[in-house]
């Protein structure tokens, strides 16, 4: 049996299906691009019947995508498949996958048909797609809740008469994996002519079984999965095969099977298809969640420091990800503390460890996330945050003229007495009081990062916004948490303002202490 797995990418089509809105033709032909720079064996690009724009958007990707396979969906209508035919005809090498019904349910409750009629739909719409292509893929939709004896029947037809690939839907995401393992193993028992096509497998979510039941098919025959980046799609989602590709990688000793995949470019696709979907990858997500290579215990962090084998099973860098993070925390130890200080040059002569450390784990049960500048600041200035904040915002107006420019004014605190005022127009009301902050300090800085995350619902709920900026080629934070929005953008701005200010009196105390000894 080949040990090479297919990976076919449908987060163009089932993925986009989740969406609260659809995708322009311009972010459908990035993420297909995207996709087929990580080494997508197969890209399912659209359901070009759906709609006009589904129609055009997979004739404008089939253009353009020349190392990945495309592919689009059809039912089992003559109208669908000419529609799919002629949307990829511009391509040299396309797909078309045709699905059907064939669970009791589906053929009673929706289709008004019995498994005769099933089984020459289905013959009748693989000899229309063949008039296209010969690379034909059928979908038994609701396959897991089909009985096992019209699954074996209809497969046996549909490979002789011409299909190339049979997917096996586990389309409500009810099967776990022994019980798909075993129908696999059954088809390859059962129906004579099985090997003269490749078992593929789509699997959905929503007793979150996705990836075990793509690993189980796998190891049960199954040569293809289907899925998409970051497992989005309908309900609970699909695969994510990010998942099932690193677990092919990392456990190839158990699995005894490849991808074709570039797993460095995993990363980069993901928060691609992140931020072009509008969809956040929650934090603890595998693979590709922010604290997937995160340590914030304090035991951890010793072991990881040591070796990072020790509670890592995955290189970083091997999807393409640069570093690994220790979490500062009030769980952190001195081993993580002493980590950083050694990342920023600081030698065991330049600080006392276990007044930081005692320093930091007061900061840290008050701020929760203690960064780099915070020790700097703890360790040669000994004192804590709110004792530091150089710059508080003591007033500030904004109002939107024309042409979406706003004019803020704020009123800066500046030490115990001084206060200074600044005003400035820009394009929308935050970026006008950042401008304004940023004229009183004269921080020359960039944003980075700026994310806004509302805490709690209606019309009070919170709104947090996290950014993130590099001054003097140095990365710092600022959180802010307001009713109003504006007021929360302002606040984050200040407590970064703070921290820079912070490490720069920090530099300033390093040179007299470095004066002071060369005297």
């Amino acid at each position: 049996m080949n040990s090479k797995v297919i990976i076919f990418d449908t987060t163009l089509r089932d993925g986009e299906q989740a969406l609260q809105a659809s995708l322009s033709v311009k972010e459908k032909l990035q993420i297909a691009l995207s996709l087929e720079k990580s080494g997508i064996d197969i890209m399912e690009i659209g359901f070009p019947i759906s709609s006009p724009g589904d129609f055009k958007s997979v004739q404008t990707i089939s253009k353009k995508i020349k190392n990945s396979r495309i592919c689009s969906l059809a039912r089992c209508v003559e109208k669908d498949i000419d529609a799919a035919g002629e949307a990829m005809s511009s391509s040299s090498s396309f797909r078309i996958h045709i699905f059907l019904a064939t669970s009791t349910l589906h053929m009673e409750s929706k289709l008004k048909k019995n498994f005769n009629e099933i089984i020459d739909m289905a013959v009748f719409s693989v000899k229309k797609a063949l008039r296209y292509t010969d690379d034909i893929e059928f979908s038994c939709e609701d396959a897991s809740r089909t009985t096992m004896d019209n699954l074996c029947r209809i497969v046996e037809k549909l490979i002789k008469s011409g299909v190339k690939t049979i997917n096996i839907p586990d389309t409500v995401g009810y099967t776990i994996p022994n019980e798909l393992s075993l129908i696999i193993k059954n088809l390859f028992e059962r129906v004579p002519n099985i090997h003269k096509s490749i078992i593929s497998v789509h699997c959905h979510d929503d007793l979150g079984m996705a990836v075990g039941n793509s690993i189980s098919a796998i190891q049960a025959g199954a040569r293809q999965i289907e899925g998409t980046i970051n497992g989005i799609g309908e309900r609970a989602g699909n695969t994510a095969l990010e998942e099932v590709i690193m677990a092919i990688k990392v456990r190839e000793d158990i699995l005894g099977v490849s991808t074709n995949i570039n797993h460095k470019e995993i990363y980069r696709t993901s928060q691609i298809i992140s931020q072009i979907c509008n969809m956040p990858i929650p934090s603890n997500k595998a693979i590709v969640g922010s604290n997937a290579f995160a340590h914030s215990s304090g035991i951890h962090q010793d072991g990881v420091l040591k070796n990072r084998r020790n509670y890592e099973i995955m290189d970083p860098s091997s999807i393409g990800l640069k570093e690994v993070k220790l979490n500062l925390t009030s769980r952190s130890g001195r081993a993580a503390v002493k980590h950083y200080m050694d990342e920023m040059g600081y030698k065991k002569s330049d600080y006392n460890i276990d007044e930081l450390y005692a320093a930091f784990l007061k900061l840290a049960d008050k701020k929760g996330q203690v960064f780099d500048y915070d020790l700097e600041a703890l360790a040669f200035i000994n004192k804590q945050q709110d004792e530091l904040e150089y710059f508080s915002l003591k007033f500030f107006s904004v109002q939107s003229i024309s042409n979406g420019l706003s004019t803020a004014s704020v009123k800066l605190l500046c030490g115990k007495k001084t206060y200074t005022e600044s005003s400035t127009t820009s394009n929308g009301p935050v970026d006008a009081i950042y401008q304004a902050l940023n004229r009183i300090t004269c921080f020359p800085i960039i944003l980075q990062k700026f994310q806004l995350v509302a805490k709690g619902k209606g019309r009070d709920a919170l709104g947090q916004v996290d950014i993130l900026v590099e001054h003097e080629k140095r990365k710092f934070h600022g959180v802010g948490l307001a009713t109003d929005i504006i007021e929360s953008s302002a606040q984050a701005m200040i407590n970064v303002l703070n921290n820079i200010w912070k490490a720069k009196e920090v530099n300033k105390k390093l040179k007299t202490l470095k004066n002071f000894k060369n005297n």
